[in-house]
């Protein structure tokens, strides 16, 4: 499986942008301030589903062969992903089923279900779901969308990253959160093909650090769970397509305490009136814990998500410990 092309993001922007705005990216003067640097916010929470995802689904599923369109589409997602999928699915009357972990955030699942998508809840964590949706697949004839190991996947979110270098061509840092890593490899793709000088920066939960412990180790590493709150991170094992790209190209991984991904939610919220879900805020979390290493360069933050339950942030404001 080749990965993507920068000719390939191109072409996956032209269908892109013909369902999507551009997303903003703003400079915070207030964080900027506190870090000591230029940054700024890609706020890919201003999508339709509230996530950076939705890119890639559209790109993917706008190119399926008729014969796939017509059995359906399944995939597995802890919600954004899913919503991708879901919003992609009705966009093209395309019938969509997506396998969720039993305690999947209720908003994303509400959300999945209200764009039209079938939602079985299903195992512990994303990583068995993932499994059964493979397997119903193979069972029922569905295409399985894989959350990562697809091409147009990465070659659609990808098209965020060509938004920031048109924007902030001078950019020294961009630190983007990893999930299963289809939105870092986008970056490493894009950015890296625009300006050689730019460091892509990844980020990861300490508790769910599989695609860290794959990229020093040169080969998929899976852990025995993914105990993280950042559910938009929260997976076992890295896949071979973006792990790949991740291996050739990305330049760290920081690794965050559950204490530190709440501390991203509220400096975002509070400095920049942003309200980012856990794995969004990951960028703002690793901005503070980089500190000295941003210090007068130019950064740019991925804030990948805004799908926080009012549960969880009620919990992030009220609790010091909520984890």
């Amino acid at each position: 499986m080749q990965p993507p092309t920068l000719q390939d993001v191109y072409a996956a922007r032209r269908i892109v942008y013909r369902h999507l705005l551009p997303t903003p990216l703003i400079r915070s003067a207030a964080m900027s301030e506190d870090l000591g640097c230029e940054l700024y916010l890609k706020l890919e929470t201003a999508t339709p589903v509230g996530a950076f995802k939705v890119r890639g689904g559209l790109n993917l599923l706008s190119q399926l062969p008729d014969d796939e369109r017509a059995r359906g589409v399944i995939t597995a997602s802890t919600g954004n992903h899913g919503q991708s999928i879901a919003y992609a699915a009705k966009t093209f009357g395309v019938r969509a089923i997506i396998a969720a972990p039993a305690g999947a955030n209720p908003d994303k699942v509400a959300s999945m279900r209200r764009l039209g998508a079938e939602v079985v809840l299903t195992g512990r964590d994303f990583d068995a779901a993932r499994v059964w949706a493979q397997e119903e697949a193979r069972l029922k004839g569905y295409r399985y969308v894989h959350p990562s190991n697809e091409p147009l996947l990465i070659a659609g979110v990808a098209t965020a990253s060509l938004e920031v270098m048109e924007a902030v061509p001078d950019v020294d840092i961009i630190l983007v959160p990893i999930g299963g890593g289809s939105g870092a490899s986008g970056h490493c793709i894009v950015a890296k093909s625009l300006s050689p000088t730019v460091k892509v920066i990844g980020v990861q939960a300490e508790k769910a650090p599989a695609v860290y412990l794959s990229w020093k180790a040169g080969t998929c590493v899976e852990t025995p769970d993914a105990a993280t709150w950042a559910e938009g991170v929260a997976t076992r094992i890295a896949f071979d397509l973006p792990l790949g790209i991740l291996r050739a190209h990305l330049d760290d991984i920081v690794l965050l305490s559950e204490e530190e991904l709440r501390q991203g939610v509220l400096f975002l919220l509070q400095a920049a009136h942003q309200l980012a879900e856990p794995a969004g805020a990951a960028p703002a979390a690793a901005a503070r814990k980089l500190g000295e290493r941003l210090r007068g360069l130019k950064v740019v933050l991925i804030v990948s998500g805004c799908n926080i339950t009012q549960d969880q942030l009620t919990r992030v404001l009220t609790d010091p410990n909520p984890w």
